[in-house]
């Protein structure tokens, strides 16, 4: 049973960092700090108006996140670690609005950061039993294993059931990753802006079919941050309405009994990402061809295409068609990750489900000219994990209009930055940092030289 919620839930401010390789060069308290002060400045609020703080990551320290907001302010206000897998930052985002919607917050400021080792998803816990265990027992009774990374097996398995029960092909697949690619080009924030031919992504290194090194995500380093604020903490802004994008339907769930009916589509939360898409989309009073955007959770190419189904973005077993005939791109039905997806944006886990949030605010407010959505009224998120956890939310304006395209001189003036953030991935001055900090409960010790290296990068 899902609790009715009371009041709406706006996002009033996103900011994020450039995704880029983990290498180790850049802190998360560098990434955590950088992305907080732009949503902060985006939605025109000073830290001491927040009231709680979540922060979403999955490799890090117990408290991680009050070294982050520490650097904000030492207000006193609850923090909550969040560790949901790939979809932490948007469960992140959940929460924020579950408890803005039943009257425990005005005003919650949600950042997702990670810094990640190269190459595939490990476990650092191997003395115990890994979360996703009996998946993988599953899935070698079913499919056997190989030495491919773990994740890529499984939802490289969901794809060739997928081609076995619906008549897919490897170049369906593919042209799901040469569209993400060719999106990201115009992303700023994006880790990857290369733009493959299909026959490129086919001949790339084959990881576990059909899946071939372009078709997956790769790890990264990153952060993101969003504000979200109550109906109230909106009304005593009312020169922020035209910004502010209300979360018109959402829902967390979880897998149900399906996950080990040995399918495996299934067994990669297809069931799951159901149910909530129903949920989120009867409470936002929508239907999916009401969607005109749409941020899936391409962590592979193979579940793209297997979520674009499940979302009922197209008809059971005809997502491929949906490909074929361009129908996720510009000029198609709707275009699905404009922001390049987690394919070639990047996947820092913690952040990448509030990166996605703010790429759809962007489009809804008519920020993201060079490559905007035009005509949306309604844009989907979709962001799952597993173990397992999917998120789905629905994005309206609050003004309940369809977005329209704002010149990049305007939004500079609207932000006080002097640029527009959905088209160019630049900074801060220390003059605009120190206007969001708390005016009377900072502590410079807890801060540190975290500001001086983050704007050294500007």
């Amino acid at each position: 049973m899902v609790a009715k919620r009371n009041e709406p839930c706006y996002v009033l401010g996103v900011g994020m960092t450039k995704f880029i390789k983990p290498r180790g060069k850049v802190d998360y308290t560098e990434l955590g700090f950088e992305a907080g002060v732009k949503a902060m400045l985006d939605a025109q609020i000073n830290y001491d108006d927040v009231d709680q703080g979540v922060a979403c990551y999955c490799y890090g320290d117990s408290t991680s996140g009050q070294r982050v907001f520490y650097q904000f302010g030492m207000t006193q206000i609850p923090i909550y670690n969040v560790n949901n897998n790939c979809s932490t930052g948007s469960t992140g985002l959940y929460m924020a609005r579950t408890m803005i919607s039943h009257g425990a917050a005005d005003c919650i400021l949600v950042v997702g950061f990670e810094k990640m080792n190269p190459g595939s998803l490990q476990s650092f816990w191997n003395d115990r039993a890994n979360p996703i265990g009996t998946s993988t027992e599953m899935m070698i009774q079913t499919r056997g294993i190989t030495t491919a990374p773990n994740a890529a097996q499984l939802f490289g398995n969901a794809g060739r059931e997928y081609m076995e029960k619906y008549g897919a092909t490897a170049e369906d697949f593919a042209e799901i990753a040469r569209i993400n690619h060719e999106h990201s080009q115009r992303n700023p924030y994006s880790q990857f802006k290369d733009v493959y031919t299909l026959d490129q992504i086919l001949k790339s290194p084959m990881i576990h079919a059909p899946l071939t090194k372009l078709q997956c995500c790769p790890t990264s380093d990153g952060a993101a941050a969003a504000v979200l604020v109550s109906q109230a903490f909106l009304d005593a802004r009312p020169h922020l309405k035209e910004q502010a994008i209300l979360i018109a339907g959402q829902c967390l769930a979880t897998d149900s009994p399906s996950l080990f009916s040995k399918s495996s589509i299934e067994l990669v939360g297809a069931e799951m990402t159901r149910y909530a898409a129903a949920t989120a989309m009867k409470e936002a009073g929508v239907t999916p061809a009401d969607v005109k955007v749409c941020e899936l959770h391409d962590c592979f190419s193979a579940n793209e295409m297997v979520c674009i189904d499940a979302l009922g973005l197209s008809k059971t077993g005809e997502a491929h068609k949906m490909v074929r005939n361009g129908d996720i791109t510009y000029g198609g039905k709707m275009v699905i990750n404009p922001s390049g997806g987690l394919i070639s944006k990047g996947h820092p886990l913690g952040a990448s489900g509030i990166a996605q949030c703010a790429e759809l605010c962007w489009h809804l407010r008519g920020w993201a000219n060079n490559r905007l959505v035009k005509d949306t009224r309604v844009a989907l998120q979709h962001n799952l994990g597993l173990g397992g956890a999917v998120v789905i939310t629905v994005y309206k304006r609050a003004d309940g209009k369809s977005n329209s395209p704002v010149d990049d001189a305007t939004v500079g003036r609207i932000t006080g930055l002097g640029y527009n953030p959905a088209v160019q991935a630049k900074g801060f001055t220390e003059k605009q940092a120190a206007s969001v900090k708390s005016r009377t409960k900072t502590s410079a010790w807890a801060l540190g030289d975290t500001e001086k290296k983050v704007e050294a990068r500007f």
